[in-house]
């Protein structure tokens, strides 16, 4: 998995802009109550000290490092931090006034009432937008952890866990790697304290509401085929299968926290240690993004979606008649794709397929392309929209056929980009049926979030008719991405797109 390394201000980057416009509004406001006007950058002195604020807000938020551990901040730690930003922000100001030869006509009467709706702005919207976060959290918005442990330490992860130690994750299970699970899916109980100690637990049962969802024989297969983001390892240093299952997880491409004192040499891991509750933890993931990097990646895709919902809403126009006089019915096909770490969702893309397509798969399996059965693809597909045989053999294409050699269906998918199911730039989504089919190091594929171009789509994709060439391609590009990188896949989409059109 792609792993973020975050300081805690990009982490927070949210309630640093929220706070520097909160100073912003405070003095324009306090200025427009003392002197009856909204001229206020008129006014030399006043327009140099919001330019002089503005920069003096963010070296103290960097300094003081006001917003760390900000959402676990009791109502009560939340005002004194407020209370304290503010009057270092009006102290700095004062200094600066003190230092100006002109500013003698500046009133002091602005200033006081400057902090006191500062603080008043910024202590609520720093309360409402905590709350906001808090709730999308809670609404299963964090990353899925599973944690991995033994009998012997289940007594302890039950503590943990009822003391909320994990409360930034969505912890979505336990695996008991020396529990019996032959008995898979069966209704389990809500277990306590004295059940855990006499290891009185089953593959079903539920710990504070967490249930206990596979054993040594079934965790892998959970991984595989289950929606998980991260995995903690809490096993004892001398537990055999401890290196067993760091090194599978890893050739899943999982982000792995294990909790030990020594070093695992991992083979294109990257390894950092780091606080997951009250434990310090060795992490490793199949590539490291920074947070910096994370903002500019998801900066982009938003760029790129709002102009691609714009093309695409042209596109619209012409495709939309077209597509339903040749094949009457929905215009837009969505289909459940597997996102990262497993996550299902919704693509979208516009139909180029008759409407029984989907019924008709099975029929057409064994002429599948791809000899592996991982993906599915066709020299000659009758279900896309116009696509015909000639009586000598050769293959009339249509309206579908058209569609998919420009891409032009694909369009769609700039509104995955937009919610943030997909990026620009990434791997291509699979569906449900050649995702049960994968192995362990398949899933590597999936520990980025899709993307409409890739690797595989700018190396020749209909050349392409290996499956492990494809998950080839995708390990290169998680191991080894960067923004240059994604730069590099976006422009060479449209040249890969004219290239393949123009040998036809």
């Amino acid at each position: 998995m792609y792993r973020k390394n975050q300081n805690s201000w990009v982490k927070h980057l949210d309630f640093m802009i929220l706070d520097v416009i909160c100073l912003q509004v405070s003095f324009f406001l306090a200025y427009a109550i003392r002197h009856k006007s909204t001229e206020m950058f008129s006014n030399l002195i006043y327009a140099n000290l919001a330019i002089v604020l503005f920069f003096v807000d963010i070296v103290m938020l960097f300094a003081l490092e006001t917003l760390k551990n900000v959402l676990k901040r009791n109502t009560r730690q939340e005002l004194t931090a407020a209370v304290r930003h503010v009057c270092l922000v009006v102290m700095i100001a004062v200094l600066y006034l003190f230092s100006v030869k002109d500013a003698g006509d500046f009133s002091r009467i602005t200033l006081f009432l400057m902090a006191f709706l500062y603080f008043a702005d910024s202590f609520i919207v720093r309360c409402f937008w905590k709350q906001h976060i808090l709730r999308k959290l809670k609404l299963g918005q964090q990353k899925s952890l599973l944690i991995i442990t033994d009998l012997e330490q289940l007594e302890r992860v039950e503590y943990d866990i009822s003391r909320r130690s994990y409360d930034m994750f969505s912890v979505t299970g336990i695996a008991v790697v020396d529990l019996d699970d032959k008995e898979e899916n069966v209704p389990g109980r809500n277990l306590g304290a004295e059940e855990i100690i006499l290891h009185q637990v089953q593959t079903g049962d539920r710990i504070h509401g967490i249930p206990v969802v596979a054993g040594r024989n079934t965790l892998t297969e959970f991984i595989c085929r289950g929606w998980v983001d991260e995995v903690f390892i809490d096993l004892h240093v001398k537990n055999p299968l401890r290196d067993v299952l760091v090194n599978e997880l890893a050739e899943m491409g999982m982000t792995i926290h294990i909790k030990l004192a020594e070093r695992f040499e991992l083979k294109n891991q990257k390894q950092f240690i780091e606080k997951m509750g009250k434990y310090t933890v060795l992490t490793t993931s199949i590539n490291t993004i920074s947070g910096m990097e994370l903002f500019l990646k998801r900066l982009i895709d938003i760029i790129g979606g709002i102009v691609g919902c714009l093309l695409t809403g042209i596109l619209f126009l012409f495709l939309a008649p077209a597509i339903y006089i040749r094949s009457p019915g929905p215009v837009i096909f969505s289909q459940t794709r597997i996102g990262k770490n497993g996550k299902k969702f919704k693509i979208y893309k516009f139909r180029s397929m008759y409407m029984d397509a989907e019924e008709r798969k099975a029929e057409f399996m064994k002429e599948n392309r791809i000899s592996d059965g991982m993906m599915f693809k066709l020299d000659y597909d009758p279900r896309i929209i116009g696509c015909k045989k000639r009586a000598d053999g050769t293959i009339k294409k249509g309206l579908g056929n058209w569609m998919r050699d420009w891409s032009l269906d694909e369009f769609p998918q700039f509104w995955n980009v937009l919610k943030g199911d997909m990026s620009l730039v990434g791997t291509r989504p699979p569906t449900e049926d050649e995702w049960v089919k994968y192995d362990l190091h398949h899933r590597a594929r999936l520990s980025v979030k899709p993307g409409i171009t890739g690797m595989w789509q700018v190396s020749g994709r209909s050349n392409i008719t290996e499956f492990e060439q494809v998950v080839k391609l995708d390990r290169y590009y998680i191991t080894h991405w960067n923004l240059g990188l994604d730069m590099k896949i976006l422009f060479r989409t449209v040249p890969a797109v004219l290239e393949k059109n123009g040998s036809m």
